[in-house]
Formats: C-alpha cells, structure tokens, sequence
C-alpha cells in the first residue's frame, strides 16, 4: 500500500452479484470514502483503464482488479485489502490473506469467479 494514495477498486456493475457485493462494502466504508482513502469505479465506464497492466476488460469482468498506489492487484488479493481496510472485518483479511490461508483463499476465489463470469455470459448481462 502507497500511504496518501487511494485504493482504487474496479468493479463490474453489470454483474448483479458483484454490484451488490460492492455496493455493500461501500456502504461498509463511508469513512474511507469521505477521507479518500478509497475509491470505487465501473469498469464498464472505462474499459481501457487497466489495459498497461495487461488487463482486459473481459478480465475485470470475471475478477476484481485494483490499483494500489500504481500496483495492480488481482482477485482474492483485492477481497483481502478492502476487508483489510473496512471497519468491523479485518479479522477476514487476518484469516483468509495470512500466508498459510492465501492459497486457498486464491484458488476458491477463482473458482467462484469462473462459475459466476460463466452464469453472467450465459444470462446476457453483457
């Protein structure tokens, strides 16, 4: 983390799922957001955004991604930073991002956001 410099979370609103996840963390950080602490953004709205890092927006749609003071971050890493940084959850981050749990967190993580990106595609929500 770059002191001074928002989280900045990518999300994919068009996924009922994960527009309803975001828009409960966010509610969960009203704080952070006032101070600027964190940012929230639509990737449908800026599509490119993430391409210098190699990222699409197919695989944005699929995994959250994240800029932390110009470091992208990826999937469970990003889950385990915005509970990090919520109020009231950062023993899931202390559990699911310690070194010994990460790579199980990982792998479930992908799971999930395969499963879901798949049920989204099939539904037509993009």
């Amino acid at each position: 983390m770059t002191e001074g410099a928002p989280l900045i979370i990518y999300s994919n609103t068009l996924c009922p799922v994960c527009d309803a996840g975001i828009s409960w963390q966010r509610r969960r950080m009203i704080e952070l957001l006032r101070r600027g602490g964190i940012e929230f953004r639509d990737i449908n709205k800026e599509p490119q955004r993430l391409s210098q890092f190699g990222a699409s927006l197919e695989d944005i749609r699929m995994k959250l991604h994240a800029l932390d003071g110009g470091e992208l971050l990826v999937g469970a890493v990003v889950a385990v930073e915005i509970w990090r940084r919520s109020s009231g959850q950062a023993w899931l981050a202390a559990i699911f991002g310690n070194p010994v749990i990460m790579p199980l967190t990982r792998a479930c993580y992908h799971i999930l956001a395969k499963l879901l990106y798949r049920w989204n595609k099939a539904k037509g929500h993009w």
